[in-house]
């Protein structure tokens, strides 16, 4: 499941519950019947006759069918309330609206990609809310990473000290979350090797490992041999 993490962007009621709305629509959408057994009811009152509805057996086969659960986590961004109770649709039933900086201060720095953000406390608050809201799963992160420009040269893209400071920020809150309870049984970088993104093709790099295209030929970057220290507890 992806999930970003929604926090208020100011803190108001209004924002507050746009927040919410925001967590619900996402995740929620498919841990609320996985754990209770029906949707949330914020979404069962927006989306009302339009949500389908589950029958009692249905319900029952629901709850708590989760063996483990897999998250895939980037970013943060904040959340806005914005209203539109006219056209209600798949596109905007939640009635929020995404801002990535609160009084010209973005939420974090930017990767390669426009909407990833370098937001380590999202990924702590995003790991404990599964905990906390559906009776604390066995999760899998089973992505997180950040991006380079597909066009950067070999020697730089070698060096890529800002995807290390990435994970080493992100890993540590991994960390305290799960010394505050939360059972993570796994967690994998996105990703080893560079790929074909399915946005932005070959013009963004996530891999610890760099693919030359027309040899095939793997080279290292820095990240990996970081990677390398902290598996084996040396960072």
């Amino acid at each position: 499941l992806d999930f970003v993490w929604y926090e208020p962007l100011t803190y108001n009621t209004e924002d507050e519950f746009a927040a919410h709305r925001a967590r619900e629509f996402t995740l929620g959408w498919f841990m609320h019947p996985i754990t209770y057994g029906h949707y949330p009811e914020t979404m069962q009152r927006l989306v009302a006759d339009r949500l389908p509805n589950f029958t009692d057996e249905q319900t029952r086969l629901l709850q708590g069918s989760a063996d483990i659960v897999g998250v895939n986590h980037y970013t943060t961004y904040y959340a806005k309330n914005h209203e539109n109770l006219t056209h209600m649709s798949y596109a905007n039933d939640w009635q929020v609206q995404l801002v990535y900086e609160r009084n010209g201060i973005p939420i974090g720095k930017q990767g390669y990609s426009k909407w990833l953000y370098v937001v380590p406390w999202g990924f702590y608050k995003a790991v404990m809310h599964v905990k906390d809201k559906y009776r604390n799963p066995l999760m899998i992160i089973g992505e997180n990473g950040i991006d380079q420009s597909g066009s950067d040269t070999l020697p730089h893209a070698l060096y890529d000290k800002f995807r290390i400071d990435y994970f080493d920020q992100y890993l540590h809150e991994l960390k305290r979350a799960t010394d505050d309870g939360a059972r993570v049984t796994g967690y994998f970088a996105w990703s080893l090797l560079d790929n074909f993104e399915w946005r932005m093709g070959f013009t963004s790099k996530f891999g610890i490992v760099y693919v030359d295209r027309k040899t095939f030929t793997r080279y290292p970057k820095d990240s990996t041999r970081w990677f390398r220290k902290v598996i084996k507890n040396e960072e």
